[in-house]
C-alpha cells in the first residue's frame, strides 16, 4: 500500500457518499492508503494536516456587541419611539425625550444581557472532543492533540477513551460504546469489526464504527479515521446547528404586529390633524406638538419593558416548577405548544436498565422498584411472594451478581438519605440491583465466592463466562443449593442470549427443588416460548445458568468451560417509564397538546414504553428511520399526522419531522438531552432540553432547560407558559384600551372643538399635554400592567385547546371589550374636561389650566380602577376575588398617591401643568371614575353570554 503519492489525498475521505460501514475493513485501509501495521508517516500526516485541516469543530462567527444592541432596535414600537424621543428634543420638550430614549436603553439593556448567552452550542461541542488520541504513526505508538488527526490514522481505543473522530474499527475486543447521547441507544454498543453491513444502515446499526464524541465504556479496539473535524457526524450536527435560523417566536411577531399596527394609525391620525389644522389656518409649531402629543398616546411606551419584566417575573416562576428560561421571549411559547416531540431516554425513561421480570421453571415473577434503589417486591400474578419458597429464583440473580462488573454505590445525603449511584454497564447493574433485593450483599458475595477467571462478553457468542472459588458457601442465602460440602469447590458462572446459553445447557434448575433435572425438549420449549413473551414486552432478556467442578478448570477453553451447564432462568430488564409520566401526558392530552416519541431505540422497546404511559393512541403508527428515508416531504407532512412513534432514527430525521409538523402549522416544542437532538432542538419553536443528564450542546442550544429532568415539569411550563401568554394579553388588553382612549381624548376636541367652542385653537383645546401623557403611559398605566403579570391564571386554562398560532394578541371578543372601553373611558374623561372649562367665576385661563388636571385625574384614576377588572377576561372580579391580587393593590395605590403628588405638590405642578383640586371639583370626578370598571364587568357577562351560546349552537 501506499504512503506518499503524488496525488497523497485519500481523496473520498470527506466525501459523505462513501459509506465505509459498508466496507471491509482491508478496502478501507487501501481507500485511505494507509499501512495497517506501520500507520502513517509523519511527513504524510502532517501533509495531510495541511489538506484537510485540524480535526476541530468550527464556530460561526458571534454576532458583535453592537449587532446584539441593533437586535434589540429593529422592533417598530422601539423604532416609534426613538423618532418621537428626537421629535420632542427638536422641539424643547427635553423631559418627554429623556423620558422616552431612558425606556427603550433599559429594554435594549435587559435583552442584550439575556440574548449574548444564546451560541453557545458549538464551544459544548468542541468539549465533547477527545483532547488527546493514542495513534500509530511510523510503526510507534503515540499520543498526539485530537485536532492532529488526520483521515488515515489509526487510533487506539481503551475504556474510558473519548472517540476522537469517525472511525471505521479495524479490531474489537469486548469493545462497548455509550453513544446515547448521539443516537439514543440506551445502552452501550457492542461493536464488531468484522462486520460489513449495507449502506443504507442507520447510526445505531453501524457496529463496526465509532463516532466522534462518544466514549469507550468496555474493552478495547482499534479503529482507522475516516472522518475529522465538521466531515464527522458530530460535526455534520453542528453544520446543521449553524444553518438553522433562529425564528421569532409567535409573541415577538405579534407584539411587533401590534406596534406596526398602533404606529401606522398613530402616522394617519396625526396627519389627518395636522393638515386639517393646516387648512384651517393653525399654527404649524402648535399643530405639531397636538401631532407629538397622538404620538405619545397611541405608542404603548412602556409595552416593552414591561412585556420583558413580566417575562422575567414569569421565567423566576418558571425556576421555582424546575425550568430555566434561556431567553426571555420564549417563555411564552411553550404555553401555545400544539406538539411535544419527545426523545425516549432519560426523558419518557429514567435511563436507568431495571429488571422486571424473571422466570424460571414456568413461574414469571415481577419485580417492583425504580431505577438502581435496591428497593422492591417479587410477585406472581400481583401477589407478593416470599422467595424461600422459590430458591431457584435466586440462584438465578446469585449467578447474575457473581457473573457481573457493575458497582452499586451508597452516598448519605445531608438528611441522612441514601443516594445509590451505578458504576458500570448498565444491564449488569440492573442484574445488580435485582439481586440486593433479593437479599444479596454485594460485598459478602464476592468475599464467598471471589473471581478467578473469566471469559468477557464476545458479540460473537453473545455471552460471559466467569469462575468463582466456593470459599463460604453459606454466607449468602441467595445461593441456598450449595452447602458446605462444596466448599473449595469452584462455580462456573455464564449469562447471555437465551436460545445460545440453554443450548449449552443439559439439565435445569427446578423451581423449588435443588437438585438439577434433565433439560428435555418440552422445559427448552418453554424456556423459548417464556423468551419470545418477554421479547414481545420490549423487554431485554438474559439467560443464566451455572455449574459447580471440584476443581478450577486449567483453561479457558470454551469447550471445556461451556458444557453440562444447569439452566436456571430468563431475566427481562427494560429502560422503564418514569412513573410520573403517564399523568402528565394526560394532563397535555386533556390540554389538547399531543406527545410524540423520537428515538434511536428499538421499535418494540418504543411501541411498548409508548403504550404503558398512553401515548400510543390507537390507529397510529411506529415509523422507523429506515421507512421515513422512503418518504417524501410531502407523504411525511401526511404521516406524522398518524404517527405517535418514531424509531431508530437520525439527527436528520428528527430535523424533517419537525420540519413536517411546523409545516401542518404546529408549534413544535422539542425536548432531549443528547447531542442528536440539538439541531431539531434549534429548529424547533421552542427547544427544551433535560438540566441532568442532558449534554451541554442540547442545553445551550435549548430555549429551556429542565432542572429536575421530570416530564411533569414540561406540563408544568406548559401551564405556566400559558398563564404567561394569558397576563400578556390582560396588560396589553388594559394598555391598548387606555392608548386609545387617550387618542380620542386629544383627537376629537382638537379635530372638532373648535365648531363647538369657537375663537381657540387647537393646543388650547387639547386636554392633556405630551409630559401628563408620558406619565400616564410610563407610571399610571405601567404599575398596573406590571401587576397584570403577576396573575395566577384562570382556574380552567389547562383545560383549554392550545392557541390558534395565527390568532392576533388583540382577538375578536377583546376587539369588543377594548371598543367599549375606549369609548368608557374617553368619555368620562371628555365630560370631566368639559365640566372643568365651564366653572362659573373664574377666567378662561383659570378654567383650563383645572379642566385639563381634570381631565387628567380623571383619566388617570379610571385606568387604575379599571385594572382590577382587567385581572381576567372572563371571570367576574368577585369571583377571583377583588383584592386577591397583593401587587396589585400595591401598584393602584402607588399609582395613585404619585397621581396626587403630581397635582398637590407645588414644584411638579409647572413639570405637569396641573392645578390643585378642590372638593367642587372632585365631587365632578369620583363618580365618573367608577363607570369605565362597571362597563367593563357588564361586557364580560355579555360576552360570557355570548360565547356560551355560540358553543351550544356548535
Amino acid at each position: 500500500m501506499k504512503n506518499n503519492t503524488d496525488d497523497p489525498s485519500p481523496s473520498k475521505n470527506h466525501d459523505l457518499s462513501v459509506t465505509w460501514h459498508a466496507l471491509s475493513a482491508e478496502e478501507v485501509l487501501e481507500r485511505l492508503e494507509t499501512p495497517a501495521q506501520q500507520g502513517l508517516s509523519t511527513e504524510e500526516a502532517e501533509r495531510r494536516l495541511a489538506q484537510y485541516g485540524p480535526n476541530q469543530l468550527e464556530e460561526k462567527p458571534r454576532p458583535s456587541f453592537l449587532q446584539l444592541v441593533f437586535d434589540q432596535l429593529k422592533s417598530f414600537v422601539i423604532i416609534l419611539l426613538i423618532v418621537a424621543s428626537v421629535i420632542s428634543a427638536i422641539l424643547g420638550e427635553y423631559v418627554d425625550a429623556s423620558a422616552i430614549i431612558a425606556i427603550v436603553i433599559l429594554n435594549a439593556v435587559l435583552g442584550v444581557i439575556q440574548e449574548s448567552k444564546a451560541q453557545e452550542a458549538l464551544e459544548a461541542l468542541k468539549k465533547m472532543s477527545a483532547p488527546e488520541s493514542h495513534v500509530l504513526r511510523n510503526g510507534k505508538r503515540l499520543t498526539i492533540p485530537a485536532p492532529q488527526l488526520v483521515p488515515g490514522d489509526i487510533v487506539f481505543l481503551e475504556a474510558g477513551y473519548f472517540i476522537p473522530a469517525d472511525l471505521r474499527l479495524l479490531e474489537a475486543v469486548n469493545l462497548r460504546v455509550e453513544e446515547a447521547a448521539l443516537t439514543g441507544e440506551s445502552v452501550p454498543v457492542q461493536k464488531n469489526a468484522t462486520l460489513t453491513l449495507t449502506a443504507d444502515s442507520s447510526l445505531g446499526d453501524r457496529k463496526n464504527s465509532a463516532f466522534m464524541g462518544t466514549v469507550v465504556s468496555y474493552g478495547r479496539g482499534k479503529g482507522v479515521v475516516t472522518s475529522t473535524g465538521m466531515h464527522t457526524q458530530l460535526g455534520l450536527i453542528a453544520t446543521m446547528l449553524q444553518a438553522v435560523a433562529a425564528e421569532e417566536t409567535p409573541l415577538q411577531k405579534k407584539l411587533d404586529q401590534l406596534g406596526k399596527t398602533l404606529g401606522w394609525a398613530c402616522l394617519i391620525v396625526c396627519a389627518i390633524v395636522f393638515g386639517v389644522g393646516l387648512l384651517e389656518g393653525g399654527v404649524p409649531l402648535e399643530l405639531f406638538m397636538i401631532a407629538v402629543s397622538l404620538a405619545i398616546a397611541a405608542v404603548p411606551e412602556g409595552l416593552p419593558a414591561i412585556v420583558t419584566v413580566s417575562l422575567a417575573l414569569g421565567m423566576r416562576e418558571m425556576i421555582k416548577r424546575h425550568a430555566l428560561i434561556r431567553r426571555l421571549s420564549s417563555v411564552e411559547t411553550l404555553g401555545s405548544a400544539t406538539v411535544i416531540c419527545s426523545d425516549k431516554t432519560g426523558t419518557l425513561t429514567q435511563n436507568e436498565m431495571t429488571v422486571t421480570q424473571i422466570w424460571v421453571d414456568g413461574k414469571l415473577l415481577h419485580i417492583s422498584g425504580q431505577g438502581y434503589t435496591p428497593v422492591g417486591k417479587f410477585s406472581i400474578d400481583n401477589q407478593e411472594v416470599d422467595l424461600n419458597d422459590y430458591p431457584a429464583v435466586r440462584t438465578a440473580l446469585w449467578v447474575g451478581a457473581l457473573n457481573n462488573d457493575a458497582l452499586i454505590e451508597e452516598t448519605v445525603r445531608e438528611d441522612n438519605s441514601i443516594e445509590y449511584r451505578m458504576v458500570g454497564d448498565p444491564t449488569e447493574g440492573s442484574l445488580l440491583v435485582a439481586a440486593i433485593k433479593a437479599g444479596a450483599v454485594t460485598s459478602q458475595l464476592n468475599r464467598s465466592y471471589p473471581r478467578k477467571n473469566e471469559i468477557p462478553f464476545d458479540s460473537e457468542f453473545k455471552r460471559m463466562v466467569t469462575i468463582h472459588a466456593v470459599q463460604d458457601p453459606r454466607v449468602e442465602d441467595i445461593s441456598p443449593f450449595i452447602d458446605t460440602d462444596h466448599k473449595n469447590w469452584h462455580v462456573i458462572a455464564v449469562k447471555g442470549a437465551p436460545d445460545l446459553v440453554m443450548n449449552l445447557c443439559t439439565s435445569y434448575q427446578p423451581l423449588h427443588d435443588h437438585e438439577p433435572q434433565l433439560l428435555n425438549e418440552e422445559i427448552r420449549n418453554r424456556i423459548l416460548a417464556a423468551n419470545d413473551d418477554m421479547t414481545r414486552d420490549a423487554l431485554r432478556v438474559l439467560g443464566v445458568a451455572y455449574r459447580l467442578v471440584e476443581q478450577e478448570p486449567d483453561s479457558l477453553e470454551r469447550s471445556e468451560l461451556e458444557k453440562d451447564l444447569v439452566f436456571v432462568g430468563l431475566i427481562g430488564m427494560i429502560d422503564p417509564a418514569r412513573p410520573e409520566v403517564k399523568p402528565a401526558l394526560q394532563t397535555a392530552t386533556n390540554a389538547g397538546i399531543r406527545t410524540i416519541m423520537i428515538t434511536g431505540d428499538y421499535p418494540n422497546t418504543a411501541r411498548a414504553i409508548a403504550e404503558s404511559i398512553g401515548l400510543m393512541r390507537a390507529g397510529h403508527n411506529v415509523l422507523t428511520g429506515a421507512q421515513l428515508e422512503q418518504l417524501s416531504d410531502e407523504e411525511l407532512r401526511e404521516e406524522v399526522k398518524k404517527t405517535d412513534v418514531y424509531a431508530r432514527v437520525s439527527p436528520e430525521h428528527k430535523l424533517r419531522i419537525v420540519n413536517a409538523l411546523q409545516a401542518n402549522g404546529d408549534v413544535v416544542a422539542m425536548t432531549g438531552d443528547g447531542v442528536n437532538d440539538a439541531p431539531a432542538i434549534k429548529q424547533a419553536d421552542i427547544g427544551v432540553s433535560m438540566g441532568i443528564t442532558g449534554t451541554d450542546v442540547a442545553k445551550d442550544t435549548a430555549d429551556m432547560v429542565l432542572t429536575d429532568d421530570n416530564y411533569v415539569s414540561i406540563v408544568s411550563a406548559v401551564e405556566q407558559g400559558r398563564i404567561i401568554y394569558s397576563n400578556i394579553r390582560k396588560f396589553v388588553y388594559y394598555l391598548i384600551s387606555c392608548n386609545l382612549a387617550e387618542i380620542l381624548i386629544i383627537f376629537l376636541p382638537t379635530a372638532l372643538g373648535r365648531f363647538i367652542i369657537p375663537g381657540l385653537s387647537s393646543s388650547e383645546l387639547s386636554p392633556l399635554a405630551p409630559v401628563q401623557l408620558l406619565w400616564l403611559n410610563l407610571i399610571t398605566d405601567g404599575a398596573p400592567a406590571l401587576a397584570l403579570g403577576t396573575e395566577k391564571g384562570d382556574p380552567d386554562i389547562m383545560d383549554q385547546p392550545p392557541r390558534p398560532t395565527n390568532e392576533p394578541i388583540i382577538n375578536k371578543t377583546m376587539r369588543t371589550g377594548v371598543v367599549v372601553q375606549t369609548i368608557a373611558i374617553a368619555a368620562v374623561t371628555l365630560f370631566a374636561f368639559w365640566r372643568g372649562l365651564n366653572f362659573e367665576g373664574r377666567s378662561f385661563a383659570d378654567n383650563l389650566a383645572i379642566a385639563e388636571t381634570m381631565a387628567f385625574v380623571t383619566l388617570s384614576a379610571s385606568e387604575l380602577l379599571r385594572a382590577f377588572t382587567a385581572r381576567s377576561e372572563r371571570y367576574p372580579l368577585l369571583k377571583i376575588g377583588l383584592f386577591s391580587n397583593k401587587w396589585m393593590n400595591i401598584a393602584v395605590l402607588t399609582s395613585l398617591v404619585l397621581m396626587l403628588a403630581v397635582v398637590y405638590v407645588p414644584f411638579l405642578n409647572p413639570v405637569f401643568q396641573t392645578t390643585p383640586l378642590h372638593l367642587a371639583q372632585w365631587e365632578l370626578i369620583v363618580p365618573l371614575l367608577l363607570i369605565p370598571s362597571v362597563v367593563a364587568e357588564l361586557t364580560k357577562i355579555v360576552l360570557n353570554r355570548r360565547a356560551k351560546r355560540k358553543a351550544v349552537q356548535q
